[in-house]
This record gives structure tokens, C-alpha cells and sequence, in this order.
């Protein structure tokens, strides 16, 4: 009885830093498939991702450190990417990231059983998207979006900023 208790507790997530417990657990640890390689299918939207953000690695993403990236080196680094044997990742689109965020979480809002050690430092916590902002009459071509993953929130700043990494591989 007292393995079944313990496997039905890991079955939903529970924020490790910070939990609003008004709002249920919308993407519970039964919703990914981890596949022990530093990789995670999302079974609803049949995504791979990377477990870990670029520059991290192992199951907890506690060697190496997570790097920062501008937006056109984030795209070159995804690009070039080919770990797990994959030689298709890229930068997920910002509808794509998004999936990611648990809306009962904050600092991070993610599921950190699932995506661990998931910077959550306020503005520096947020995560490059591959679309850039759409050109207007401001100028605003010097723009992309990214998903801050403190708040989960989807935002749009310079492409210049310093931000996270994290691979996918698939369609939405």
C-alpha cells in the first residue's frame, strides 16, 4: 500500500520552489515521457525536448551550466546541435515554449520533476523562441519572443538580450 501511496504522489508534480495551490497541476509529471537520455516527449503535443537547457546535462541538469545565448547565436547554436544522436533540433516557436509553462508554478513555472534546475531568477530567467517579433513601423525587426519562465509569461524584447536555451525536436 505504502508503494502504490508513493507512486500515485509521484505521478503529479509539485512545484519544488513555489506553488499556487488555487490552481491545479495542468502538466503533471504523467504527461512526459522521460526517456533517460537527456531527452522528454510531451505526450500531448508529441514534442521532444531536451531535458536539460544547452550547456547543462545529466538526469538532475547539474553538470555544466546553463548558457545564455543572443537570439541569432541561440538559432546557430540550435542548428548545430546534434546530442542524443539527433541532428534536428531547433528553437521551438513561442506557442511551443509556452506548453511548457505550469500555470501552478512560479519561480519556475515549469515542471521541475520533469525539467530540472530551470533558471528562475526573475528577468534572466526567460527562454529563446525561433519566431521573431513581427517588423512594424517602430522598427521593432531587432525583436524576438521568449517565454519567461519565472512567471510564465510570453514576452518580446532585443534579440541582443542574453537568454536560456531549451531544444525541441517534432511539430506541433
Amino acid at each position: 500500500i505504502i508503494s502504490s501511496l508513493l507512486t500515485g504522489a509521484l505521478a503529479v508534480a509539485e512545484c519544488t520552489a513555489n506553488r499556487n495551490t488555487d490552481i491545479s497541476i495542468i502538466k503533471p509529471d504523467s504527461l512526459y515521457i522521460d526517456h533517460g537520455d537527456g531527452t522528454v516527449t510531451d505526450k500531448q503535443t508529441g514534442l521532444m525536448w531536451q531535458k536539460c537547457s544547452l550547456g547543462s546535462s545529466d538526469s538532475l541538469c547539474a553538470t555544466g551550466t546553463a548558457l545564455r545565448f543572443t537570439w541569432q547565436a541561440a538559432l546557430a547554436a540550435a542548428s548545430d546541435n546534434t546530442d542524443n544522436s539527433y541532428s534536428d533540433w531547433r528553437l521551438p516557436n513561442k506557442n511551443e515554449l509556452d506548453s511548457l509553462v505550469e500555470d501552478a508554478c512560479f519561480s519556475p513555472a515549469i515542471n521541475e520533476t520533469v525539467f530540472p534546475k530551470t533558471v528562475s531568477i526573475g528577468y534572466w530567467s526567460s527562454s529563446w523562441s525561433s519566431r521573431p517579433y513581427p517588423v512594424n513601423n517602430k522598427g521593432a525587426n531587432g525583436v524576438a519572443w521568449f517565454v519567461d519562465f519565472s512567471i510564465g509569461s510570453v514576452s518580446n524584447k532585443s534579440k541582443n538580450i542574453l537568454r536560456y536555451v531549451r531544444l525541441v525536436r517534432g511539430n506541433l
